[in-house]
């Protein structure tokens, strides 16, 4: 498989003038990949019904003029203003009732039906002019499924749509709603402190209880949250596969556990993931202060190999790092500068487990909003960063070296999402964590130099495995 570089642009934040040149710079940077159009629904209809793709029709003759593959996103992990004046039911509310407004991303809830209709409809506009272009080489869903504690919701859609769920997953051969709830009642111990219900529609969600909630009850949720994101994920693949040869991927996160990932992945060609050395290291590790601090300036050294080897399962042998840090972020509690040459060394591990393609966040740093202390391969003024000087001396390297030969590992590590969410309800001690027991182990074999593979619950074949 050949190996390639890509980065993510947002040439909607960008005057036109500049995009043909940026595509030219990218190209002698090394660029074969580009990704684009996962923000920018509020661009392409800015009002509803009122739709404005010429700008997008624009910027994929662009890159393909200079010989660029183009990943597009599709726009639904950032909702515009008028969808939320539409569907104000749709906003997701955190484990305590509060509502997450509008005014960042990620603000939907998995369950309302409305914003999923919405979704689709976007999906098929975008899947219809852009299947057969041969400049869209790839597609990606969304984006980063679950990042800022968004996979799992406490809305009025969930709990409907979770009485829903449960009804199903209890359906006896008796049409007697009573005798589907006694099934559920036996099942998850309802006679315990006069939990038993009448009714399905009697159950509510498992949060803002005066003690623990019924742990049964708490894992039924989790297991709905995560059937909910793997189900909205694959309306949009079958959408897309309608109209498009191309493969499909999803861009997930280190260390999110809130759904199965391996289910999301069933539905994709190949997995990709967001790898930010640094900020994890600070934001996502449980290790002590002595710890972060000798690894502030690389990342831990095997957080990132971890996920790597993870999506590699996801995507069934195939996946990307879609956004590879490549300066400091904005994020984290710390924002450290990267050692010189750190960028090589990140790209090549991804490369070294399996990784066809990565792609740096982002071109150009933003001069506005959220993400203006996140840098790019550019300053917002259009001057090279040293990132750039090391994308460039990457792909020098790479140069006859793209066929990147892999071999099998001969030991691997079940992950198990149900497991994490077990830990989550009842850890029985402090701190303790699923992720962090199948943390140590995977560092005890990296100690010993083994190559690891993290595969699902549900593999039945381990023959290849000492």
């Amino acid at each position: 498989m050949n190996r390639s570089l890509g980065v993510c642009y947002y040439p909607e934040q960008w005057d036109r003038s500049l995009w043909l040149n940026d595509a030219k710079s990218m190209v002698k940077a090394g660029i074969s990949w580009v990704r684009i159009n996962e923000f920018s629904w509020s661009k392409l209809e800015p009002q509803p019904g009122e739709f404005r793709f010429e700008w997008l029709d624009e910027i994929i003759e662009i890159l393909y003029s200079q010989k660029i593959k183009i990943v597009l996103g599709t726009p639904t992990a950032a909702p515009p203003r008028w969808m939320v004046d539409k569907y104000p039911d749709m906003l997701i509310r955190d484990k305590d009732g509060r509502l997450r407004k509008h005014g960042s991303r990620r603000h939907y809830c998995f369950s309302h039906k409305g914003y999923a209709s919405e979704c689709d409809r976007i999906v098929e506009l975008l899947a219809q002019r852009y299947g057969k272009n041969n400049a869209v080489r790839a597609w990606q869903t969304d984006n980063e499924y679950g990042c800022h504690d968004t996979a799992i919701s406490y809305s009025e859609s969930a709990k409907l749509e979770f009485q829903d769920w449960l009804r199903k997953r209890f359906k006896t051969k008796s049409d007697d709603d009573k005798s589907d709830i006694e099934a559920l009642n036996l099942a998850w111990g309802n006679v315990f402190w006069s939990m038993q219900y009448r009714s399905f529609s009697e159950i509510e969600l498992p949060n803002n209880t005066v003690t623990d909630p019924n742990p049964a009850h708490v894992m039924a949720f989790r297991k709905f949250s995560s059937h909910q994101v793997a189900q909205f994920n694959k309306r949009q693949v079958d959408i897309i596969r309608k109209f498009s040869n191309y493969p499909i991927t999803h861009n997930f996160m280190g260390r999110i556990t809130d759904f199965d990932h391996f289910k999301v992945g069933d539905d994709l060609d190949f997995a990709s993931w967001d790898s930010y050395p640094l900020g994890f290291s600070e934001d996502r590790i449980d290790a002590d202060e002595s710890h972060k601090k000798v690894y502030a300036r690389q990342g831990d050294p095997d957080f990132q190999a971890f996920h790597h080897d993870l999506y590699r399962s996801v995507g069934k042998g195939r996946f990307w790092v879609m956004e590879q840090q490549c300066g400091p972020v904005n994020w984290a509690p710390y924002n450290a500068k990267p050692s010189n040459n750190m960028l090589m060394l990140w790209t090549w591990e991804a490369f070294a487990h399996g990784a066809e393609v990565v792609s740096y966040f982002r071109w150009r740093q933003a001069p506005f909003a959220q993400e203006q202390m996140h840098s790019g391969l550019q300053l917002p003024d259009g001057t090279k960063t040293r990132a750039y000087d090391e994308v460039k001396e990457i792909e020098k390297t790479l140069r006859g070296k793209r066929n990147i030969e892999s071999s099998l590992s001969q030991v691997a590590i079940i992950f198990d999402y149900d497991a994490d969410a077990a830990w989550a309800i009842e850890p029985h001690g402090k701190n303790l964590k699923y992720f962090n027991l199948v943390f140590d182990v995977y560092r005890a074999l990296r100690k010993l130099g083994q190559s690891i593979d993290i595969v699902p619950v549900d593999t039945k074949n381990f023959s290849q495995y000492k």
